[in-house]
This record gives C-alpha cells, structure tokens and sequence, in this order.
C-alpha cells in the first residue's frame, strides 16, 4: 500500500495496525521472531507500531497524534545511521529547516534501545531545556516519553513513566539501555555511548569543548543540525572530507512541494531561506561566486521545463589534488545538462584515466576534457593509449579569445585573471540565468542556461568559491589554499563540471567532423 503523504489516510493505517496486532494476539508464540526481525529493521518497526505528533495539524483539522509512517529519505537515514554506528565512525547530518530529524532521531533511538541490549544513547543540544523539559512537546525526551507510551504493550520494553524515567534519563527494562541527556559544555562530560546524537550542533556556543569531551566517549557522533555559516565546526565537518555526509533537503519530503517553498520564500528573509531551507552554508557570505539560490534554481531545470537532454555529450574530470584525501571526479554532461557523476579515491593517475575512460565509454561521450596543471598533467601519457580523446585544459593560463558573454565590449582577457576565473564567472552567468528565468524576470533558452543534477556534493561546492578583484580589476576566483584555511577541500565535483563545459584550445575531430568543444554549439 502507497501511503498518500500530501492526503493521508490515518483511519486505514489505524487499521491496518489493529488487524496486525490482533493476529499478533492470537500467535504470541510468533512475537520473538517478530521482535528479532525489528531488532534488524529498526525502520520497519517505526513504520508499523511508532506514533508521533505535530501540533500544526489541529489548524488543517487533522489528528495531532498520528502513525510514523516514514518516507524513502527518512529510511535512508535509519540505515546510514546504522552503517555509521556498526562501522564505529562518526557521521553528519545537514538538513532543511521543518525535516522532522527531532523526531526521526528519537523515534530511532527509542527503538534500537528496545530491540538492543546494555546501550548508552546520548542526546546533546545546546540548552538543558532542549532535550529535555517536563511538559514542553517541543524538547527531545518529551518526545521519546511520547513514543514509548504510545506503543503496543507487546512492545513497549516494559516502559513506565513512572519508574522508567526521570530527568535527562530514560530506561528501557526489558533490554537494560538507556537514553541519557545533556547540554551545553557538559555534552561528552557523561558515560560512554554507543551513538551520540548532537542536536542543532552547528549552533553550539563552544563546539570545540565539546568535540573534545565527545571523543573519549563515544565512537559514533552523529551531529545533526541547519547550516549556520561557514567557519564553525559543523561547516569543517561538512566539507573536510573525512566523515560520512547525509542530506535531508526539503524537496526529499513528500509532504513539500514548490507552493511551500514559495510560502517560506514570502515569510523569511532571504538569508534565512537560503541558509535554512536551501542549505546554502554561504548564504551570509559576501563575495560568494555563484550564490546558493542560483544554484537551486538550476537543480532539474531541464526538468522543470519539460526539456529533454540534447547536444554534444562530453565528459569533465578533475583529479584529486592531494591523492588519499581528495576525490577523483569524472561527470558527463548532454549539451547544457549535467548527467551522471562518478567519483573515487586513487592515487594512480594510469588507472583514473582507464576507469574516465571507462566511464565515457560507458555514457556514450565523444571525449573527455581534464585539468592539466598539477597532478592532472599525469593524465596526458596515460590517456595517449585510450581511445577516447582527452583534451587538456590549463585553468591556470590565460582565458579563451573572445568577448565577455553579457559584456561584448570587453574581451576575456581584460575581464578574467585566467581560464578558471573564466569558467566559473561564465557557470554563474548560467545559474543566474536559471534563477531569473524561473522566476519570470527574463527568459532564456536552455542553451544558455544550466541543467544541475540534485547532487549534494556538486550543489554544496558550487557555492563555496569566492571571489575578488585584482588590481587591474579582473575577476579572480579564491585559491584552493584559501578555501583550504576556512576549512574547505578541493570542489572536485565543481571543477569536473567546469571542465566539461571547457572551450580546449583545438577543435574535436569525430568521425571525420570538426566539432565545437564548447559543447553548447
């Protein structure tokens, strides 16, 4: 059965569950099978015996208690979390404002602590009264006291409000684990945990502190939290590459769609919609070269104007700057519309170009453009054996011949640093062009645009270079270094997008025809 998420049914669903638990009820001796299947798929017991509550829905008349029924995304999280807590290592969690992660995180944790014996879980956010506040539905253990007592006495663990639990402590009986909370600078000052879930940890007053006292007492930290800018901690997890990323972007919810994107556009600031809805880190940021709301609006955009894909099919790939920490990437890209992406660590630049090789084979490609200054130049005698053509790309030297798109009058030259200010400047003027033309200030063709997939790799990076001008006042894009000390790695996805729209110094030779390898002509 297809839950409608925009119409639910919570009368089938109430249903559906009174039939399982009175067949449960008349086989008790199938219920340890049962409970040994949930302990392994914490997701599906959610689905079938959890409630939770949004006090939102007495306005539209609806049930203000209802089934958890989760969507695709939020069984995702359920399994990432697990791979994170199974493997021992740490995680993060970036999300959109209004995603339901309090609850999903809760809900989880109740549940691993009923299934799972001797656990510590630990709750941490930034005021005691976040997590947990007698009466307040809004604070974390309101919630799992909530989630608890709403279950079927068959699986409930033996709960009581009463003697179960206690401030900032909640017991499960039947298996002996524990829900313990803290805040503030006393987050990690507790016993160790099995999985330490840090709420709203963008905002943490000193996140430092607390990462430290996090890392003697647990193995799994799990930090979950909106954007807030870029330089704190969170930000450097997010983008330092060395932990597992998970994102809950609105347009993941079945519950959203446009016409409640376009309300929060009406009743925020922009600031605020584009950090806290559109998780753009950058969105306070002066300087930034493509802002976040641009990139949003290019996300599917051949989509959303019922355009198929069509043009030269080419390929970008930018190799790992520093080999074992950054990433490989190779995308494709059908004439302004960005397709599928590979990525992986490598240090052997002879087999990166055999598996880009691969890859553009596989995706029907005519060639490949890639970064030839620094490690990429290792590319060039290793692809001389392939037979897709690659065609180096020095980002570094001087911009191409020409005029500057939007400004005839002025030539590359005069207007860009070199090729990378270029390539950059010009993949904002396709964004922008995205953003005005869905928004009905100015129309263009997709020619002229820019297709995005909905990446969070390549959306995040897209916003995260700077931008200044020279003495001489060209355009010039912020240093990998630079970004590197406010804590932001190589943008490999990016950079293989910009290659690919690259102009190579020469013309293609395919099948005996000369071809633009601008890719848009």
């Amino acid at each position: 059965m297809t839950f409608d998420f925009r119409n639910p049914d919570y009368t089938a669903e109430f249903k559906r569950r009174a039939e399982n638990l009175k067949r449960i009820r008349a086989n008790p001796e199938n219920l340890p099978l049962l409970k040994a299947y949930y302990k392994e798929n914490i997701a599906q017991f959610i689905c079938d015996w959890g409630m939770t509550s949004d006090p939102r829905n007495a306005e539209l008349g609806r049930l203000v208690v209802i089934p958890f029924v989760l969507f695709e995304k939020q069984k995702e999280w359920i399994d990432w979390l697990f791979s994170r807590w199974r493997g021992q290592e740490s995680g993060l969690t970036e999300k959109s404002r209004d995603m339901g992660l309090s609850w999903l995180s809760i809900a989880t944790a109740c549940s691993i602590g009923l299934f799972w014996e001797d656990l510590n879980l630990g709750f941490g956010s930034r005021k005691e009264e976040y997590v947990d506040k007698i009466g307040d539905p809004k604070s974390l253990f309101y919630k799992a006291r909530q989630f608890l007592a709403l279950l079927p006495v068959e699986f409930n663990g033996g709960w009581s409000a009463k003697s179960d639990s206690s401030h900032m402590v909640i017991k499960i009986p039947v298996t002996g684990s524990v829900l313990t909370g803290e805040a503030g600078d006393n987050i990690g000052r507790g016993n160790r945990t099995a999985i330490y879930f840090k709420d709203e940890s963008a905002f943490y007053e000193r996140p430092e502190i607390i990462d430290a006292a996090l890392s003697q007492t647990s193995n799994c930290k799990i930090d979950i939290s909106t954007p807030n800018g870029v330089g704190n901690p969170f930000y450097q997890k997010r983008f330092g590459g060395k932990i597992s990323i998970f994102t809950f972007h609105w347009k993941d919810d079945p519950r959203k769609d446009e016409a409640w994107y376009q309300k929060q556009v009406d009743e925020l600031d922009s600031v605020t919609v584009a950090q806290e809805i559109d998780i753009d880190y950058a969105a306070s940021q002066e300087g930034i070269v493509i802002p976040g709301s641009y990139v949003q609006a290019a996300i599917n955009l051949h989509q959303k104007l019922g355009l198929p894909p069509s043009g030269l099919k080419r390929c970008g790939l930018d190799v790992a700057d520093e080999q074992g920490k950054d990433l490989n990437v190779i995308v494709e890209v059908t004439g302004t519309v960005v397709g599928e992406i590979d990525s992986w660590r490598d240090s052997d630049t002879t087999q990166s170009a055999g598996r880009a090789n691969q890859f553009a084979n596989n995706v029907g490609a005519r060639y490949v453009n890639y970064d030839s200054i620094g490690v990429g130049a290792g590319v060039r005698g290793a692809s001389k054996s392939l037979m897709m053509p690659f065609n180096p790309v020095a980002t570094s030297e001087s911009p191409t011949k020409g005029e500057v798109i939007n400004n005839p009058d002025v030539l590359n030259r005069d207007y860009y640093l070199n090729l990378r200010a270029q390539l950059w400047w010009e993949m904002r003027i396709r964004c922008e062009r995205a953003y005005q033309h869905l928004n009905g200030i100015r129309e263009h063709s997709l020619d002229d645009m820019v297709s995005l997939p909905n990446h969070p790799g390549l959306v995040a990076e897209l916003s995260q270079p700077k931008y200044e001008y020279t003495s001489a006042g060209k355009i010039q894009i912020e240093s990998k270094e630079k970004m590197k000390k406010r804590g932001i790695n190589s943008p490999n996805f990016a950079d293989a997008v910009l290659l690919a729209f690259a102009q190579t110094r020469q013309p293609i030779m395919v099948a005996d025809q000369q071809v633009s390898s601008s890719g848009w002509t």
